[in-house]
């Protein structure tokens, strides 16, 4: 899964506001290789904060054991060794939306390319700089959809689900950080949710160390987030090959977008496009994203930066 390149604007505490229905609740805990964050206002239907970050615990290792290509046993590590398995829902859930992104971004997203991310290196082995006639085998391997890399849309996706949880207790204001965002409502302040844009640069590894700008949410339901190749990457003979692999050449990219961060109705579509968005180039992601009403973004190169007429970026 891309990191989001963004860090939140907001001071992280258990409780943000103690002022009788505008109570604010920040959860934290440990998921998905990182620390997650979950923001939200207190309503008449939700139970104890410690209730809720339990169950929100649950969900997250529910998903673990389903999609985790790093939990050797659960169902995705078992589908990939050739194993019978039964789609649980998160299974189901996520191999529908994957075809769905495929589908919308002629193949510039692809669940299926695992092998291709597994012999650059960049997905569950540590294999670098194959040659060609590996990378071809790769690219055939990826057709017979024999095994899966939810990578670039897990973590989006869990987004989601918890936000799920949530309405079902009746939440509408919230901000949901499980390395990617899922946001609502507005934030203790009574104002949109604020999120800053990472500037990328290559090497940096601290969110926030230096932003291109502050994006500002109008209270719909949204996930946000961004996509680049200033943080996975290496370089052999002074050229960088970078994590973002095109699944229809075989072959990581080599246009001049460093990131994109894109506004979906869900977060999982959000983490989905951004990573197409990577694939494409700025001058296609700029295309998609005009031709979607659905859709906002941002896109960074080294020397431009664009914003769709509806993405909110103050500098």
């Amino acid at each position: 899964m891309d990191v989001l390149r963004r860090v939140s604007l907001l001071f992280f505490a258990l409780v943000l506001c103690a002022c009788g229905r505008n109570r604010y609740v920040a959860l934290t805990g440990y998921a998905q290789g990182g620390i997650y964050t979950v923001k939200y206002r207190v309503t008449a239907a939700s139970s104890h904060p410690r209730q809720v970050q339990d169950s929100i615990d649950a969900i997250l290792s529910d998903i673990d054991r389903s999609v985790s290509g790093y939990n050797k046993a659960s169902l995705l590590s078992r589908f990939n060794r050739g194993e019978s398995v039964l789609p649980d829902r998160y299974f189901a859930e996520l191999l529908a939306l994957s075809d769905s992104c495929a589908a919308e971004t002629g193949g510039a997203f692809d669940a299926f390319a695992a092998p291709l991310f597994d012999v650059w290196g960049f997905g569950f082995t540590a294999d670098s700089l194959p040659p060609p006639a590996r990378v071809q085998e790769a690219l055939s391997e990826s057709a017979l959809h024999r095994k899966v890399n939810f990578n670039a849309i897990a973590q989006g996706y869990s987004c989601d689900v918890v936000a799920r949880y949530l309405h079902s207790l009746g939440v509408t204001d919230m901000l949901v950080d499980i390395g990617e965002i899922y946001c609502e409502g507005v934030n203790p302040s009574g104002r949109g949710w604020t999120i800053g844009i990472d500037t990328p640069r290559d090497g940096s590894q601290v969110l926030g160390e230096e932003i291109s700008g502050i994006w500002q949410s109008g209270g719909e339901p949204c996930g946000v987030v961004t996509s680049g190749d200033y943080r996975k990457f290496y370089v052999r003979d002074g050229r960088k090959y970078a994590h973002t692999i095109d699944p229809r050449t075989g072959y990581p990219v080599g246009h001049g977008l460093l990131s994109a961060t894109v506004v979906a109705p869900t977060a999982a579509v959000a983490d989905a496009f951004a990573t197409a968005c990577m694939v494409m180039g700025p001058e296609l992601s700029r295309a998609f994203i005009l031709s979607r009403p659905e859709l906002e973004g941002c896109l960074i190169t080294a020397d431009s930066l664009w914003c769709s007429p509806g993405f909110t970026l103050k500098r």
